[in-house]
């Protein structure tokens, strides 16, 4: 799936969620959403961000599963909660990062035709107005229904949302385009054209709340993949090299608390032979040769010019 591309049209026939500030209102503005996310599904769609800095995911800002107890709306019954909503009117640097963090969860988490909305008032006393648009649909029903209950689906889902988040990880915080794709983001020919370069995989669990957090990441061997993934700016698959001034060493260093666990041929379970996706990947390497999750979101960038 081009991550520039909201190729869901499913989506485009359910109706807009309304409750609170999350939704859109009808009539008129619902015909305005389906018209532009008809769009989008035709067209490049610039605005989609794909630049979540690592320090997002930082214990100062906004921790995701937090967010995981509550719906993710803003008033009523399981409304998030009183930390959440602290967090994201923060007007300092946190809140910052923080609002960055949730509009790409709420990108992974919502359909194109949802929207999650709140107000925040900076330094100056300025009241700043966000307003946050689905993208994926992974958790269309969390405008309803808390996320963190432990069941099989809740735990699939958060996985599902937390590799979405990983994937679109930048060490630098630039928009890179990139193509998404797993066994429920397919590509056509045109897309695999696009992007052949394999770069990597991602998978973990930010939301759970009944486990500790984490992220993994590997990276392909395939010919050539970690150096172009270099070139373009994506060195949360393979690491960020690192010089030390001094000595003249060179580093490996990780995106934030995402650990790279190795090559994707060493511990992931075969690909897809059209979108050649990772089937799966030992959920932490470790500490056990056998236990997998197929919760993998693998990446594919453009060839070199």
């Amino acid at each position: 799936m081009d991550l520039y591309c909201a190729r869901l049209a499913v989506f485009l026939v359910v109706p807009l969620v309304t409750t609170a500030c999350i939704g859109a209102e009808l009539d008129e503005e619902s015909e305005a959403l389906l018209e532009e996310a008809e769009s989008a599904l035709e067209a490049d769609n610039g605005w989609l961000p794909n630049a979540l800095s690592p320090n997002a995911l930082s214990p100062n800002a906004l921790s995701p599963n937090a967010l995981s107890p509550n719906a993710l709306k803003l008033t009523g019954q399981n409304a998030i909660s009183a930390n959440a909503l602290s967090a994201i009117q923060n007007p300092g640097p946190n809140g910052a990062l923080s609002r960055e963090l949730l509009r790409y969860i709420v990108g992974c988490a919502l359909r194109p035709d949802q929207t999650f909305s709140f107000s925040w008032t900076d330094s100056d006393g300025v009241v700043r107005q966000e307003v946050y648009r689905g993208e994926l649909g992974y958790a269309a029903w969390w405008t309803t229904t808390p996320l963190g209950t432990a069941t099989s689906n809740n735990t699939y889902v958060q996985s599902q949302i937390t590799a979405c988040l990983a994937a679109r990880m930048n060490w630098y915080g630039v928009s890179v385009r990139i193509s998404l794709r797993n066994n429920e983001m397919q590509a056509d020919q045109a897309e695999r054209n696009a992007y052949p370069v394999r770069e990597g995989a991602f998978w973990g669990n930010l939301l759970s709340t009944t486990d500790p957090p984490f992220l993994r990441a590997c990276y392909s061997s395939d010919p050539g993949s970690v150096a172009r993934a270099r070139q373009v700016q994506r060195d949360c698959a393979a690491g960020h090299l690192s010089v030390d001034p001094v000595t003249g060493a060179t580093t490996v260093q990780q995106c934030g608390s995402m650990v790279i666990v190795g090559s994707c041929e060493a511990v992931c379970n075969g690909s897809d032979y059209t979108n050649r996706y990772y089937r799966g990947c030992l959920m932490n390497p470790s500490t056990s040769p056998w236990v997998r999750t197929d919760q993998v979101i693998t990446t594919f960038l453009p060839p070199a010019p």
